[in-house]
């Protein structure tokens, strides 16, 4: 099975603040806010949402292509990828722009402050998905993850053409597009991604129910932090799957990149959703134990422990085989 994953590859810069945000942020004063915060440390990591989501997928074992675009400052990154099994061959590379910059502050309750730099990402509204699949072959999904606008648009487009099944994941880029976009991008989509708060942004931008989205979409997968994930879908119960308990915190960034990466591989696997949820929910547990997003290591026998420990011996079964190649 071969999945294409589209969006942002970036440099994550991240911080960490001992207070608290909310501390420092006066009600009546929000319209003129200056702040700064004085951070304990600072990582610097690989990142952006699709190259986290490929990478995720290379190291369960299957050869994701990385779509994107990215600068001349790429070629040990594009190394790291290809050392962890995703196929790099897909991306543009800038001739004058730096590949974006992702900076992020974290504070003690888990709350994040964000800026992000899209520099050569900018150019990726100039690949076409059809030199993609001429190069690769035929493509069983494709994820539009968070990109430039007009790339996201422009890969939906060719998805409906070319007649491959494609996920939706408009996320932080939510803020960014209009109703009539976010519509186009999410309509017709095998899956739709969002968080509990994107959600409610999806559905304030488009003017549609939920009942009218999920007539659009062949189901709708919400990460709900803590409190695990749901799948709706028309005409079907919801799925709701507990999240694996995390041994400690280090840092939220990523994790629900990760969940996408467990959670495709098992539906490109062709195990029943709720392993593949249980999957996804082991992969996030795991990147929020480690600082950055494509830090972690994925072992069989810890990850089979952790879908056991929540979900029973059941949650295991259909797994134990296709986590055979990890260590």
């Amino acid at each position: 099975m071969r999945v294409a994953v589209t969006g942002s590859i970036a440099t994550d810069h991240l911080m960490t603040f001992p207070g608290r945000f909310s501390e420092q942020l006066l009600a009546d004063r929000l319209d003129r806010v200056s702040l700064s915060f004085l951070a304990d440390n600072l990582e610097v990591r690989r990142g952006g949402v699709a190259a986290n989501i490929a990478f995720g997928l290379g190291v369960l074992g299957l050869r994701p292509v990385l779509v994107g675009a990215v600068g001349a400052d790429f070629e040990p990154y594009r190394v790291w990828l290809k050392d962890h099994g995703v196929d790099t061959d897909s991306v543009r590379v800038s001739a004058s722009l730096h590949t974006a910059r992702f900076v992020c502050t974290t504070d003690r309750a888990q709350n994040q402050i964000a800026t992000f730099y899209a520099g050569a990402m900018a150019e990726a509204r100039a690949i076409d998905l059809r030199d993609v699949v001429a190069r690769t072959g035929r493509l069983d999904l494709v994820l539009v993850s968070p990109d430039d606008p007009e790339a996201m648009l422009r890969h939906t487009r060719a998805c409906r053409d070319l007649g491959i099944p494609f996920a939706a994941d408009p996320s932080q880029q939510l803020a960014r597009l209009d109703g009539a976009e976010v519509r186009e991008l999410v309509d017709g989509a095998r899956f739709l991604f969002t968080n509990e708060y994107e959600t409610a942004l999806l559905l304030e931008k488009t003017g549609w129910s939920e009942a009218e989205v999920l007539r659009g979409v062949g189901a709708w997968v919400t990460t709900h932090g803590a409190a695990g994930v749901r799948i709706h879908g028309a005409d079907r119960d919801t799925l709701a799957v507990p999240a694996v308990r995390a041994d400690g915190v280090a840092d939220p960034t990523g994790v629900g990149d990760a969940f996408r990466a467990g959670f495709l591989a098992g539906t490109l696997w062709g195990v029943p959703e709720r392993c593949a949820a249980q999957l996804g929910c082991a992969v996030a547990a795991t990147v929020l134990g480690s600082v950055g997003t494509q830090e972690y290591r994925l072992h069989r026998d810890s990850l089979l422990d952790r879908i056991r420990t929540t979900y029973g011996v059941g949650g295991t079964a259909a797994l134990v085989t296709r986590l055979r190649g990890l260590a």
